[in-house]
């Protein structure tokens, strides 16, 4: 984390109006993305997730006997002892102080820190402190990312590869209409993986690569969206569990590789849309191959120094062959509520996480 102390900062004039600013524009963002999340496509996605839920854990039910039953929105399962509320990936195994705990970003790298565990190096700042964000872009001399301190989730509100003022500007204003406080921390490069325990038992890992689009040397690229968002709706779940959202990541990862929406790829040509991997397909999720022992340990102690049962740990890292601290690789959030469609949905093949944790949960109430 990065230290502020040091000589006094003279304040330019840009810097005295950007709270205000900021603020207002903010607001504004928040309100066109409330827009967006009440659309037509948004609810259809929405119940085509309810419903892939409803699946494995009718499923997961169905492998331990369990009796299943509906409490309005939740579904309620008993079996050998134990009784499981869930609602999509929500449970009740962790409790909502636990909930509370992993979704403040700045506590979950307090916590990890303390224990030893690698994290970006980052800060903490007022959404609307241009100052302080600004000096940690020059003095970190790398590309930055911009997440809300908490109560989002799900790539909510997260700009990756910011390099230059104009970036971070817009960055503050997309994670400030979610939380007044923000973090902006180094961008590791590397693989981004999932790692999913239960009680700290490793349960399973996989390698989210980002969503893209594949051109065909007629097409804009936002002609190439429009498409790639009428298939996963025509498909549902089978394609994908999100649709792909123009924001402001989408549109500055363009930018950094080189591309606008006008742009026109050649036919073949892979064009990777967002650094953060939520909106990507089924498709993109693949095994991790050769996973070291090392860094499945020092997932389970995350997920304990978090305090969470059910846990999807992050972790950024060139070669998860290897221990995190020889290649710099590092863990960026503790999930409380993983979600279970990249386990399911990997190219290589599904596993039934929902059956695993009910299987398990039944085995240690014996």
């Amino acid at each position: 984390m990065v230290n502020h102390d040091g000589p006094t900062h003279r304040r330019t004039a840009v810097d005295s109006l950007t709270p205000l600013l900021l603020r207002a524009l903010s607001r504004g963002y928040r309100l066109a993305d409330l827009r967006r999340r009440h659309s037509n496509e948004a609810r259809l996605t929405r119940q085509c997730r309810s419903g892939f839920y409803d699946d494995v854990w009718a499923e997961a039910a169905a492998s331990v006997d369990g009796r299943v039953s509906r409490l309005g929105s939740l579904t309620e399962i008993e079996c050998g002892g134990i009784r499981l509320r869930v609602r999509d990936n929500l449970t009740s195994l962790d409790d909502a102080v636990t909930l509370q705990v992993a979704g403040d970003k700045p506590l979950v790298y307090q916590l990890l820190q303390a224990e030893g565990i690698r994290v970006p190096a980052h800060v903490v700042c007022a959404a609307c402190d241009l100052a302080i964000a600004r000096r940690f872009l020059q003095q970190t001399g790398r590309p930055c990312v911009v997440k809300p301190a908490r109560r989002t989730g799900a790539g909510v509100g997260i700009t990756t590869g910011l390099r230059d003022l104009a970036q971070l500007v817009a960055a503050l204003v997309r994670a400030g209409a979610y939380c007044g406080e923000v973090v902006v921390e180094e961008q590791v490069d590397g693989q981004n993986l999932r790692l999913l325990y239960l009680d700290g038992e490793f349960l399973d890992s996989v390698r989210r690569l980002p969503p893209v689009v594949c051109g065909d040397g007629r097409s804009r690229i936002s002609e190439l969206i429009e498409r790639e968002n009428a298939d996963r709706l025509a498909k549902g779940c089978a394609a994908s569990q999100t649709l792909l959202v123009v924001d402001a990541e989408l549109r500055g990862t363009l930018r950094g590789e080189g591309y606008t929406m006008r742009s026109v790829p050649a036919a073949g040509e892979v064009v990777r849309l967002k650094g953060v991997v939520n909106d990507n397909r089924g498709e993109d999720n693949v095994a991790v191959d050769g996973l070291c022992s090392a860094v499945v340990e020092v997932g389970a102690r995350a997920a304990a120094a978090v305090g969470v049962r059910l846990a999807g740990v992050d972790v950024i890292t060139p070669d998860p062959t290897r221990p995190l601290d020889e290649v710099g690789g590092v863990i960026i959030e503790v999930n409380t509520t993983p979600g279970y469609y990249y386990h399911y949905q990997k190219r290589d093949g599904r596993v039934p996480v929902a059956t695993m944790i009910l299987e398990r949960l039944v085995k240690a109430a014996k």
